[in-house]
């Protein structure tokens, strides 16, 4: 279990991590999400003790980084795949890994065998694709078999087949008790992946809760309905004070969607008491894109205008300036 309590980072006059506090519990892949500058990469670098609060305290399991006696034990990270020396092969790194942490010699086969490197093993990492890279990373994370797991970006560079590997094996790497953390830009994998997330916004935290909630609560759901009958299904809705819109269907048809606290049940219901005929009686729930632009919209560091800004990351490609009047993070590395 990770335990964060009011973690604050300040370099100078700018705050990365503001005040900020969550848990994350075993069991389940906990999603960490925000937008770019929200202070993902600042926390997870405090979690392991890369970087020192300036305030507050993050413990795993009860104690601190630094209080672990072997800490690849204990917590495994993945935050940067490229730091592997890149004239060292696979089972170079993780050997020297496994023996500054008295690990035992075959944890290395082992964990070169789950992630599928065993084949290029002793090959020079830095010929390795990024994809692979990250399966090393995630290799050197696994190698003394810890109870909890930080990975940040983890499927960056993996082809489809990748990610779907790296999804099932961290909810099985969840399912055997052990604590997942995963950050991750891609809100659509995430959806699929995490049963509970953390979002946060500017350094400060702005939910925690289960990715099912999180997008009920951000985007509400809507009741879609096909029927030939729509004009009297939809008089008897706004009779119940129900708000109804209709909207052009397939081949020229109309459909009718009902917004707001009701269930397909109620909807149904009412239907089979006028003697409505219903083709079609369906639930629909926002994405978590849509509720993660919703709730962080506010937060984000970065906005392009009417399409003649470049995104950030082409931005600084270019050598163009920051947006006028967004502060930036000064600090040793570029966060997300």
């Amino acid at each position: 279990m990770i335990e964060a309590q009011s973690l604050t980072k300040r370099y100078g006059a700018t705050v990365a991590v503001d005040n900020l506090s969550f848990e994350v519990k075993p069991g389940k892949v906990t999603g960490f999400l925000g937008p770019n500058g929200a202070g993902k990469s600042t926390t997870m670098r405090m979690i392991l003790g890369l970087d020192t609060p300036t305030s507050g305290d993050v413990r795993i399991d009860g104690k601190r980084y630094r209080d672990l006696r072997q800490p690849l034990t204990e917590i495994g990270a993945l935050l940067d795949a490229k730091w592997v020396h890149p004239n060292r092969s696979a089972r170079a790194h993780l050997s020297w890994m496994a023996a500054s942490n008295r690990l035992p010699k075959n944890s290395v086969d082992k964990v070169l065998d789950m992630v599928g490197l065993t084949e290029v093993a002793n090959k020079r990492a830095g010929a390795y694709s990024l994809g692979m890279s990250q399966r090393l990373g995630i290799a050197g994370a696994l190698l003394g078999d810890p109870r909890i797991l930080l990975f940040d970006e983890p499927v960056n560079g993996l082809d489809p087949e990748g990610i779907v590997w790296i999804r099932t094996f961290m909810q099985r790497l969840a399912s055997e008790g052990r604590t997942v953390l995963v950050s991750s830009h891609l809100l659509s994998e995430m959806a699929l992946t995490a049963e509970e997330l953390i979002v946060i916004g500017r350094g400060r935290l702005i939910a925690q809760s289960s990715t099912a909630e999180f997008v009920e609560r951000a985007s509400g759901s809507t009741i879609k309905v096909r029927t030939p009958q729509l004009d009297q299904l939809q008089a008897v809705l706004q009779q119940q004070q129900l708000t109804t819109r209709v909207e052009a269907g397939d081949q020229d048809t109309k459909v009718l969607y009902v917004d707001g606290d009701v269930t397909t049940d109620q909807v149904g219901e009412l239907a089979a008491a006028q003697g409505v005929v219903l083709h079609e009686l369906t639930q629909q729930r926002g994405s978590l894109e849509q509720a993660f632009m919703e709730l962080t919209g506010d937060s984000v560091q970065y906005h392009a205008q009417d399409g003649a800004q470049p995104a950030p990351g082409v931005a600084g490609a270019l050598g163009v300036p920051p947006v006028s009047g967004v502060e930036t993070v000064s600090g040793p590395r570029e966060d997300n």
